[in-house]
């Protein structure tokens, strides 16, 4: 093909089929996404605020804290919005530099996410293995550097895929069964060899996500060893407290992604939309649950929130009384 011609093409929008198969049934399926993302918001949000505003929560752990739910809020709003107007109102086509630029996103806080429970674990590990250094190694400064670092990591591994993905020539059909640019199913779409871009999105993402693993692993490993060496249960009990609410999270990011991973590249005979629904599921759900894991699992985050909440509901009344709306003790209110 020309490179006039492959330009052409490639200026061309795609189209998103939403959930193949079960396109008739488009509005109930939207339903439980849109409420996903609704409390994804809401969740996300208050933590951020809660630690923004809590000064007792100005520590490194907290901080990692706020990056996940930014990464949260990113992932879900790069996705969820799209989903549902391809739900909603039919609105299936997708720019070619949006449908990249959607999928750059993904992938590169997929990465993002992945470095900071790195960084979590490491927290973790120094706090309880090496307390006495905790301050001098993990502070503020270095917490920030830690979460440019993990972005710039992500952004660094993904432009080089962005590269080879835009350069091939899309010429076999402009429809993607599936609910957003996932890179499976844009990639089937080309009508030259895309197996660079295959082998380099599958060396980074085993790098990538094997690498991680190790360390959170061996973070945890010794975690747990110094955890049985503690002479008071209490102590015991609060730190797997703290510990188990940072495992869960780790738990759901890496089996979902793995799970999504696999269903894409190997079927198993699975029918597409299952597939679609697992992918769809992967990315809107651990979002939402993340700060549901924070308020059930941490204490300070739980009290943070309350205390929040508390000051909301204040000033909402203060202002009630002030502008009438409500009673004063002893008096009435205005008419």
């Amino acid at each position: 093909m020309s490179t006039s011609n492959q330009s052409n093409t490639n200026s061309l929008p795609f189209l998103l089929t939403g959930i193949p198969g079960l396109e008739a049934l488009h509005v109930w399926i939207s339903i439980p996404f849109c409420f996903t993302y609704v409390m994804t918001l809401l969740g996300n949000i208050m933590v951020l605020l809660t630690v923004r505003l809590d000064k007792s929560l100005h520590e490194p752990m907290y901080y990692f804290i706020s990056m996940l739910a930014v990464i949260d809020l990113i992932f879900s709003t790069a996705v969820v919005p799209k989903m549902l107007a391809v739900f909603w109102l039919d609105s299936r086509e997708i720019g070619f530099e949006a449908c990249f630029i959607q999928m750059f996103f993904i992938h590169t806080f997929t990465a993002v996410e992945s470095g900071v429970l790195l960084a979590m674990s490491f927290d973790r590990y120094t706090a309880i293995c090496n307390p006495l250094r905790y301050t001098t190694i993990l502070t503020s400064s270095s917490t920030i550097q830690i979460g440019l670092l993990s972005l710039a990591r992500g952004v660094g591994v993904m432009i080089p895929l962005m590269c080879l993905l835009t350069g091939l020539p899309y010429c076999k059909t402009r429809v993607i069964p599936h609910s957003y640019c996932e890179h499976m199913a844009v990639v089937e779409l080309a009508c030259a060899d895309p197996s660079v871009s295959n082998l380099y999105s599958l060396t980074v993402a085993t790098v990538l996500v094997g690498t991680d693993s190790v360390f959170i692993t061996f973070s945890y490993g010794m975690i747990l060893r110094s955890v049985i060496r503690l002479p008071s249960q209490e102590a015991r009990l609060k730190t797997l407290r703290t510990c188990g609410s940072h495992i869960s999270i780790i738990l759901v990011f890496y089996i979902g992604g793995l799970l999504s991973m696999y269903l894409q590249m190997f079927p198993f005979g699975l029918a597409p939309h299952v597939q679609v629904l697992v992918a769809d599921f992967y990315l809107t759900v651990p979002p939402m649950l993340n700060p549901l894991i924070y308020g059930i699992k941490m204490k300070q985050i739980q009290e943070g929130i309350f205390k929040l909440l508390g000051q909301l509901a204040g000033l909402s009344f203060h202002k009630l009384i002030k502008t009438g709306q409500m009673p004063r003790e002893g008096g009435t209110a205005k008419k």
